[in-house]
C-alpha cells in the first residue's frame, strides 16, 4: 500500500493550461513513473483556493529508486509536452521523505481510502532538538490528533532532499474532512506541556498545506 519513501511534489500550471496541464499529469507524466520498478502509487491533491496548486505524492519503495537507469530515462528524456508542461508551472517543490514512523485510526484496511484531505506539515528541526521533536509528535502529538475520529492517520519523515526550503521533518496527516483542523482534538494536541515546550524554541515555526484529494490513485505497472 505504501512505500518506504515519498517525493512531495507541488506545481501551478497557468489558467489557460490548466485542463491541458490535467490530461498530461494523468495521462503521461504519472503512468511514467509508474512503470519505473520501485514506484508503488501516486495521489494527487489540489489547494481548494484559487490558486490552482496542485500536490502529487509518490510513494516508493526506496529513494534508490531515484538514482536507477529506468527513473533517469523519465526525468532525462522529457517529451515535447512534459517540456511544455513543466516549463510553464510555478510555484514547483520537491521533497524526499524517508519514513519514521506512521499512526491510524484502529481498523482501516485501507486507511487512504477514508481520507479526502491531507494536510501537510514541515519543519526545520536542529540536529540536537530532534529527538526530542520526533518523541513529542509520536508520543504526545499524534495520539492526541487521533482522539478525533475524522483524523485517519499521520505519516512522518524525514526529509533527506529538497527543494525552494531546507525542512528535515515532514507529516503528512490524512484526514475524512478538513473540519478536523477544527476539531476538539485538535486544540487539544496543540496545548499540551511537551508542545508549549518546543514551541518556544526559535526554530518551532511550521509550513502548513491543505490539499484536497483531486483524482484517483494510480498504482505500480511495473510488476
Amino acid at each position: 500500500m505504501f512505500g518506504k519513501t515519498v517525493l512531495f511534489s507541488e506545481m501551478s500550471p497557468p489558467l489557460d493550461l490548466e485542463a491541458e496541464f490535467n490530461e498530461w499529469y494523468d495521462t503521461e507524466h504519472i503512468p511514467l513513473r509508474m512503470a519505473v520498478p520501485g514506484f508503488v502509487s501516486a495521489q494527487r491533491y489540489k489547494t481548494e483556493d484559487d490558486l490552482r496548486n496542485y500536490l502529487a505524492v509518490y510513494e516508493m519503495s526506496s529513494a534508490e529508486n531515484l538514482k536507477s537507469q529506468e527513473y533517469d530515462v523519465v526525468k532525462n528524456q522529457p517529451s515535447e509536452l512534459t517540456k511544455k508542461m513543466l516549463g510553464s508551472v510555478s510555484g514547483f517543490t520537491r521533497y524526499i521523505g524517508v519514513c519514521l514512523g506512521e499512526q491510524w485510526q484502529a481498523g482501516l484496511d485501507d486507511p487512504l481510502s477514508h481520507a479526502q484531505y491531507i494536510y501537510a506539515v514541515f519543519f526545520s528541526v536542529p540536529q540536537e532538538d530532534q529527538a526530542d521533536f520526533d518523541g513529542w509528535y509520536s508520543e504526545d502529538h499524534v495520539p492526541v490528533l487521533l482522539e478525533c475520529s475524522d483524523w485517519v492517520g499521520t505519516r512522518r519523515f524525514e526529509v533527506i532532499d529538497g527543494a525552494p526550503q531546507t525542512f528535515n521533518r515532514m507529516a503528512l496527516h490524512y484526514l475524512k474532512t478538513n473540519k478536523a483542523l477544527e476539531s476538539p482534538a485538535r486544540a487539544k494536541a496543540r496545548t499540551t506541556p511537551w508542545r508549549d515546550r518546543l514551541a518556544v524554541k526559535p526554530w518551532f515555526k511550521g509550513h502548513y498545506l491543505v490539499f484536497k484529494n483531486n483524482r484517483p490513485r494510480q498504482f505500480s505497472t511495473s510488476e
